[in-house]
């Protein structure tokens, strides 16, 4: 009973955290992210302020990367307080979107429901959603994602969702919708300017998560390969029709890619750093070209695809770690008996991955299960989990990202630091992408060895050092290593949620379709109203 009073009262002080941003927009006057909140700083020779690495950071002998899928700052932070959310003016948005079928422009719109249907999220998609940095394109491209071809063919990131007027990219949602992800930023650290590392979809996404690149490598040989911002080497579950049936006519199978360049995991076996690869057993939650439907396969520590790309680095195999790729199930187990390798990262299914159609309550209920598992650990008091979502899933988001190289950045997504040395209720507005996991991962265990051709002792042909970009902040602002480590905090894996919720099919509540007299040009796009329903 104390527990659940203890999470009403958070609730009750999250969901007026959504009120005041209701209405007022939500303010920018919160706490900058200057200063690390540390003692004890260490400086490589020549390092530029944001660089220097508090001694502290070694109390974290635990990194988790929680990576879910498909959503923008905007769609589940837009009306934060303190943040960079949405523009607002007197509670309510300023900007709007052009929408060649309603024939007018929609502003960004609470959205109660549960089931989103995203747009199309291509790097085609982000350059014209992106449209020059007016970031008007959202809606043109869900249109156009909406298309005959793209029916009954979920997680094809080509499409969008066929029933999807009016356009739910604009929607937002709040602690209504998603109590304890409010309840984390409320605690912990969010941080509004996270950015993809590519300006892309789910497969280069996750290449860089593991490796600050995404290639294609001509040969065997880490020279050979070269950018590869839209179509890098595809598994062989990620190749579908004529090219599968021509593939296996001329080779008699599909064969698998080969990752010539160097991946983050190389650096921690030659440090001797442990690792882990957790999969949710389940349907893969991405598909060909990153289009938003298609045939799901089942992904498991023994099926790679584009959420699980490791097993096809040259170095993951010849070091030996391909045994490092397991079941979710076993992350639960090293959490209870305090045995988490150093570096994690927990990647779900496409049930539990909030990328569309995949409900955002399961989504949500997954996140909190592995973080309570954290909590609980005796390894608590000395990790970080870092908590993102891997690509933008065509939602609308309103800041232009910065461009660092030829593959990015990518368009802004969620992102939250929570450990018992997080700043409470912190908003960093730090510059940042997945780089920055890596980063981390290389100051706190590697000695600040970066994947760089140049030092790591395995040249490849990446075009930059990632982590090192002048604009790439730093995570460990985000800490203060001199406080007294805090408690865990234990959330319901399936909170109430203060909303209506959406039955697959089902239309976006949208302000046009409020009440039961609709205008009549958003007759024929507003759902009828059950009993019951407002």
């Amino acid at each position: 009973m104390g527990g659940m009073r203890r999470w009403d009262t958070l609730l009750l002080a999250v969901l007026l955290i959504s009120a005041v941003a209701a209405c007022s927009g939500g303010s920018r006057g919160s706490e900058s992210s200057s200063g690390s909140g540390s003692s004890g700083l260490a400086a490589p020779g020549g390092a530029a302020p944001k660089d220097i690495v508090p001694r502290g950071i070694h109390k974290i002998k635990h990194v988790v990367i929680i990576m879910q899928e498909n959503r923008t700052f905007d769609n589940y932070f837009g009306t934060y307080p303190g943040a960079d959310g949405i523009p607002m003016k007197n509670g309510k948005p300023t900007v709007c979107l052009p929408d060649p079928k309603l024939g007018h422009c929609v502003r960004p719109f609470h959205d109660h429901a549960d089931l989103n249907y995203g747009g199309p999220h291509t790097a085609k998609d982000a350059k014209k959603d992106i449209d020059g940095g007016k970031m008007d394109g959202f809606i043109r491209r869900e249109i156009a994602g909406q298309k005959e071809s793209c029916k009954k063919r979920f997680f094809n990131p080509d499409c969008a969702g066929s029933n999807n007027t009016p356009p739910d990219v604009m929607g937002y949602h709040d602690a209504r919708e998603i109590p304890n992800y409010w309840a984390y930023a409320h605690r912990f650290v969010l941080q509004d300017h996270m950015f993809a590392s590519n300006n892309s979809w789910s497969l280069p996404a996750h290449l860089y998560m593991v490796s600050a690149w995404s290639a294609r490598c001509k040969t065997r040989n880490p020279m050979s390969c070269h950018n590869a911002l839209q179509n890098p080497e595809r598994p062989p579950d990620d190749i579908f029709g004529k090219h599968r049936r021509q593939l296996i006519r001329e080779r008699g199978r599909v064969p698998p890619p080969d990752y010539a360049w160097t991946d983050i995991t190389y650096l921690l076996h030659k440090h001797h750093v442990s690792w882990g690869y957790y999969l949710a057993r389940g349907p893969e939650p991405d598909c060909r070209n990153d289009q938003m439907t298609c045939h799901w396969t089942m992904q498991s520590p023994r099926t790679p695809g584009i959420w699980n790309p490791l097993p096809y680095f040259q170095t993951v195999k010849q070091d030996g770690q391909l045994k490092n790729i397991k079941n979710t199930r076993a992350f639960y187990r090293a959490a209870s008996a305090g045995k988490l390798p150093a570096v994690s990262w927990v990647i779900p299914n496409g049930r539990n991955s909030e990328h569309p159609p995949a409900l955002i309550s399961t989504g949500q209920a997954h996140v909190t299960s592995v973080i309570n598992a954290i909590m609980r650990s005796p390894d608590w008091n000395s990790t970080a989990i870092f908590l993102a979502w891997d690509d933008w899933g065509g939602f609308y988001d309103h800041v232009p990202p910065p461009k660092v190289d030829k593959m990015g950045y990518g368009i802004r997504v969620p992102a939250l630091v929570i450990s018992p040395y997080a700043k409470r209720g912190y908003i960093d507005h730090q510059t940042l992408s997945f780089d920055a996991y890596l980063k981390f991962i290389e100051d706190d265990f590697l000695g600040g060895q970066r994947l760089d051709p140049t030092t790591d002792g395995r040249p490849d042909s990446r075009p930059d050092v990632r982590e090192d970009e002048p604009e790439l902040g730093n995570l460990v602002r985000d800490f203060d290593f001199s406080q007294k480590p805090r408690p865990p905090l234990i959330l319901p894996i399936h909170p109430k949620r203060h909303a209506v919720m959406r039955e697959p099919g089902q239309r976006a509540a949208h302000p046009e379709c409020a009440g039961r007299a609709h205008p009549r040009h958003a007759q024929a796009r507003c759902p009828r109203l059950r009993r019951g329903q407002r």
